[in-house]
């Protein structure tokens, strides 16, 4: 598998964090009762969201792939 491909798949799984990030503070804010799932939801999300930014971060800024 080569680099480039590589960083495509790392940019996936990172829009992929991203989307469960969305759904986890949707969930938390419209739909939980419990004010303890609430907040481990809502901790979830946001820990995938600063881990998608920091994947995103160094796959932007690793530069192009030399072929």
């Amino acid at each position: 598998m080569s680099i480039g491909l590589l960083k495509m798949w790392f940019a996936l799984a990172s829009m992929g964090l991203m989307a469960v990030a969305v759904l986890s503070i949707y969930l938390s804010r419209y739909k939980f009762n419990n004010r303890y799932l609430k907040f481990f939801v809502s901790g979830l999300a946001y820990i995938c969201m600063i881990l998608s930014g920091i994947i995103v971060f160094f796959v932007v800024f690793s530069g192009p792939v030399q072929e």
